[in-house]
């Protein structure tokens, strides 16, 4: 698929101007230069806007199905690109199975999916696939509203997931045994959290759900509940906590001063030539086109809108 950027496009009609110009303003010698870039120039742009026009036909020609699964934690992402993406190619249907990480990395190394949806880096035992990162998301801290805690630090964090730390008082809360709630193993959000705290394989959960929205409607109706959940999955329901004095943001993950954060990947398999119609969809998801998309579904996008 050929592709052209606004940018591309709005840099040859700059260079035609500034040939008119010249044309314009020299004598002979000048004046035949002048002539020769802008015949350049003009070539140029239309070879541009021939490529443009090209494209954007290949785009509302294209049809077929493209299955994606896995992460839970980035279903309002995909929602928002399937959207977008259907405005330019409204002739491919995107799939979506909501399963996990795990399962989505899974489904392209068995390729059974088109695109695995994994919302964490891929583990060095997971061959054979290609993690292309979209967005990166903030994994909030979230608390009960009526809880009184607004920051914790990330060993504070640490030794509660550890059950080290029991009591809200000791954190600077109210008197109560605190209740630890996380995702199922497997979850991209519990890798996630887990490996950047640094308790791998020593949380001691009170609860494990299957969804990120699972764990804030049990944070939600606790309130002596801690869980974590992807910040474009956090509503009004449950209190975000600071990390060591930052908030969770679009701004402090994009700057990486907020801590607790990870990638949203697209997983494809190596050993098997993608369909015209996904590699259109993942060029589209990384393209500037795709950011306020990204940023409207509350992750935080890689690169400028246009």
């Amino acid at each position: 698929m050929k592709k052209i950027n606004r940018r591309s496009f709005l840099a040859v009609c700059g260079a035609a101007a500034a040939a008119g110009a010249l044309a314009a303003c020299g004598g002979s010698s000048s004046s035949s230069t002048a002539a020769s870039t802008a015949s350049s120039a003009s070539s140029t742009a239309s070879s541009v806007a021939s490529s443009a026009a090209e494209a954007a036909n290949d785009l509302s020609s294209l049809s077929g199905t493209v299955a994606t699964g896995g992460s839970t934690s980035m279903n309002s992402v995909i929602e928002a690109l399937t959207e977008g993406f259907a405005e330019v190619a409204p002739g491919v249907t995107i799939s979506y199975d909501p399963t996990g990480s795990g399962a989505g990395i899974t489904g392209a190394v068995e390729q059974t999916l088109d695109i695995g949806l994994a919302s964490r880096a891929l583990h060095d035992d997971e061959t054979g696939v290609t993690a292309t990162t979209v967005a990166l998301d903030g994994i909030a801290m979230v608390v009960n509203n009526e809880n009184t805690v607004s920051d914790l630090s990330i060993d504070q964090l640490a030794q509660i997931f550890r059950k080290e730390i029991t009591n809200w008082a000791d954190v600077g809360g109210e008197d109560g045994e605190i209740v630890v709630i996380g995702r199922e193993a497997g979850s991209g959000t519990r890798d996630g959290f887990e490996s950047i705290v640094g308790v791998e394989d020593a949380c001691v959960y009170d609860q494990e759900l299957t969804a990120t929205g699972a764990v804030i409607s049990a944070v939600a109706s606790n309130k002596l509940a801690i869980g974590y959940a992807s910040l474009s999955a956090v509503g009004d329901t449950v209190k975000t906590l600071t990390v060591e004095g930052v908030e969770c943001s679009e701004a402090t993950v994009l700057d990486g001063t907020y801590k607790v954060q990870r990638p949203f990947n697209f997983i494809t398999n190596d050993s098997a030539e993608l369909s015209e119609a996904a590699q259109a969809f993942i060029d589209f998801a990384v393209s500037p086109d795709a950011a306020e998309l990204i940023r409207l579904a509350g992750a935080v996008p890689l690169v400028d809108a246009e």
